[in-house]
């Protein structure tokens, strides 16, 4: 009975949401909007929707065209301003600010960010999916892949056009990525010594396809042609590739308020990060003193041994998410995986590894349940036209991260306490991030620099997941490294919220159900609509200009 009167409650909020927004007066005209931005849009500005549409590459990134679709812009913004947003419900509001959110995002895109001009790495991130492919697959499969590998050509041509405004930075992380492992070999295929980047991927398909697919054997060496040609024009041109790849300081904190629209600037994010490193860090030692008698956990010396592992892990935590009230499990969600497949590296195992491999809770926590998967499948069903398609890294990465103290502190990890001194050494490679994402965006840090800084203060960070990291919060839109610190403390910030404005009457369960049912909107938006606290969505009704580049 419990469950099923905490399960209508996050029912009913979801429900109550989608009322309050149909009696807002102009909000179907809000809903028209969103569709028509989505569909003139390029979508989500990568050249991998390019290939997979079959489109003629050197027409789709064409300067006239993305400055035609800057200039369009403008009409949506005074579509958007028209509304009489000040009358209609919070629900109605926080719908009207996301929907603001996607839009200056798209301006900043066009703008600013321009990756078909900026990186290499925009041409080249949908290649290694081509090269994964299998080739023992159906007809219809490879026919698939034979107009995929087709494309390579021309899209890197037209990346050799486009590209007039390279950043060094991603210039020589290109160069890398062709030629090298990444190191962590995330979601890769498992190979027992993994190819060295694109071009040893590449090679990999060229020897599948002559060992089962003859007949593929052209097409790829033509697609492997026109990736090492991409490669030697880098080499000869990167010389000239001397751009700055941050966004500058200014612009940096005008995407973080409009577009990521978190309530802070980038010299209020340090101070608080610097202020959870530092605390994170003390609270490790306490922890080390505290279980200095108990044996150190050992890593996993085989498959099956981590598979036994992280099955014990998620019946422990499916339970204390059950039965401690923590939040609800509605009955469609099933089996989710694990995060962190087991790979025996020549060198040993990554930072995130030496941490899976001893015990999975961390990053069950954070990355399966409750954290990004079961997330994720909620979200699959929600079927509201704004919320539904709305995804905010923040608010992601700020629920998963919040997690992992969280759920310690609830007692989650009782029968396992080393386990949290491995919940610190996440929070303290999380927020060792804030300063090197800002840090590259200000152009006051290169690559090498974030990699080196984020190594002096993360026990057992390893070089490569420090790259492969840099290279997500300098290529990504800003503010994607902030995210899991500055998040965690939002998420942080309105738990205390909520449990002072309710006061007795405050059960977890229920402001965890209340908070996913929201959406994965930016979390001050959803702060706004559980509490009414208005002083932070204050700072988004009016957008001015993007800075000019200083």
């Amino acid at each position: 009975m419990r469950w099923f009167l905490a399960f209508l409650g996050f029912a009913l909020f979801w429900a109550g949401a989608v009322r309050a927004e149909e009696a807002d007066p102009g909000y179907d005209a809000l809903l028209a909007l969103h569709e028509d931005l989505r569909d003139y849009m390029l979508p989500g500005f990568t050249a991998g929707v390019v290939m997979d549409s079959g489109a003629r590459v050197g027409e789709v990134y064409a300067d006239d065209l993305m400055a035609r679709k800057l200039a369009g812009l403008a009409a949506f913004e005074t579509r958007l301003a028209a509304l009489p947003v000040k009358t209609w419900s919070r629900a109605g509001q926080v719908d009207y600010l996301a929907v603001k959110s996607i839009l200056n995002g798209y301006r900043f895109n066009l703008e600013v960010l321009r990756p078909w001009k900026r990186d290499p790495g925009f041409y080249l991130d949908p290649l290694m999916g081509v090269a994964f492919s299998e080739v023992t697959g159906s007809e219809a499969d490879i026919a698939k892949l034979r107009a995929r590998l087709a494309m390579v050509a021309p899209m890197l041509a037209s990346g050799r056009q486009n590209l007039t405004e390279v950043a060094g930075d991603f210039a020589d992380l290109a160069i890398h990525n062709l030629e090298n492992s990444d190191g962590v070999n995330h979601y890769h295929p498992y190979r027992a010594v993994p190819p060295a980047g694109i071009i040893g991927w590449y090679d990999d398909l060229l020897a599948r396809s002559r060992a089962s697919r003859p007949d593929l054997v052209a097409d790829v060496e033509a697609a492997r042609a026109a990736v090492i040609a991409f490669r030697d024009w880098l080499r000869a041109e990167r010389p000239r590739m001397t751009a700055p790849g941050g966004v500058g300081a200014e612009r940096y904190d005008w995407y973080i308020r409009h577009v990521r629209m978190i309530p802070l600037t980038a010299a209020e994010m340090l101070t608080l990060a610097e202020r959870e490193h530092e605390r994170m860090t003390a609270a490790l030692a306490l922890l080390r003193h505290r279980n200095r008698d108990l044996p150190q956990l050992t890593l996993s010396r085989s498959a099956a041994e981590q598979a036994e592992k992280i099955r014990v892990t998620d019946a422990a935590v499916r339970r204390f998410l059950t039965e401690e009230e923590i939040v609800t499990i509605p009955d469609y969600v099933g089996e989710l995986g694990t995060n962190t497949p087991y790979i025996e590296r020549p060198g040993g195992p990554n930072f995130w590894e030496q941490i899976q491999f001893r015990d999975p809770i961390p990053d069950h926590l954070h990355a399966v349940i409750p954290g990004h998967r079961f997330d994720a499948v909620l979200a699959a069903r929600d079927t509201r036209p704004i919320r539904g398609s709305y995804s905010d890294g923040g608010r992601a990465e700020g629920w998963a991260t919040y997690l992992e103290e969280a759920m310690m502190l609830a007692g989650g990890t009782r029968h396992t306490p080393r386990a949290d001194e491995f919940m610190q050494l996440f929070g303290i490679f999380r927020a060792a991030r804030v300063p090197v994402d800002i840090g590259m965006q200000h152009n006051r840090m290169t690559v090498a620099e974030a990699v080196a800084a984020m190594r002096a203060r993360t026990p057992w960070l390893d070089e490569d997941v420090a790259r492969v990291d840099a290279e997500i919060y300098l290529r990504r839109p800003p503010g994607y490294g902030v995210a899991y610190t500055i998040g965690k403390l939002q998420m942080d910030a309105l738990l205390a919220d909520r449990a002072a404005q309710l006061g007795e009457a405050f059960r977890l369960r229920e402001f965890h159900d209340a908070f996913l049912a929201a959406g994965r909107l930016p979390i001050a938006l959803t702060r706004y609509e559980m509490t009414g606290y208005g002083e932070e969505v204050a700072l988004f009704w009016t957008t001015p200009p993007i800075p000019p580049a200083g």
